[in-house]
C-alpha cells in the first residue's frame, strides 16, 4: 500500500468515509491506511461486488443518495475513496 501521506492525505470527509467503510465492511485496517486515490476494488483494497452493495447501502442510509447497479458511471464513482467521497458531496449539495 502507498504510505506517502503528503501526496495522499485524506480530506476530513474522506476520513469520515474511510471510517464508515471500515466499520460497514468490517475491514481489518486503520483509517489512515486507505489511500484516497487507491482503487477500492482489485489491487487496491481488494473489495468485491458484495462490498459494493454494502457501500451502496451505507451511502443510501447515511447520506440519502441512491447508487444504482445499472448506473454507467459506477466504475468512476467506485474508483477510489476520493471519487466516492466527491460523488457523495456533489450530490448532497445538489439535493
Amino acid at each position: 500500500m502507498n504510505t506517502n501521506s503528503t501526496a495522499a492525505a485524506q480530506t476530513p470527509f474522506e476520513h469520515e468515509m474511510a471510517e464508515r467503510l471500515i466499520q460497514a465492511l468490517q475491514l481489518d485496517i486503520l483509517v489512515d491506511e486507505i489511500v484516497p486515490d487507491a482503487p477500492l476494488f482489485g489491487d487496491g483494497l481488494g473489495l468485491d461486488s458484495i462490498d459494493a452493495l454494502e457501500i451502496a447501502l451505507l451511502v443510501s442510509r447515511d447520506y440519502g443518495i441512491t447508487l444504482k447497479s445499472d448506473d454507467p458511471d459506477n466504475k468512476t464513482i467506485f474508483a477510489s475513496l476520493r471519487a466516492l467521497s466527491a460523488h457523495i458531496q456533489a450530490h448532497r449539495k445538489a439535493a
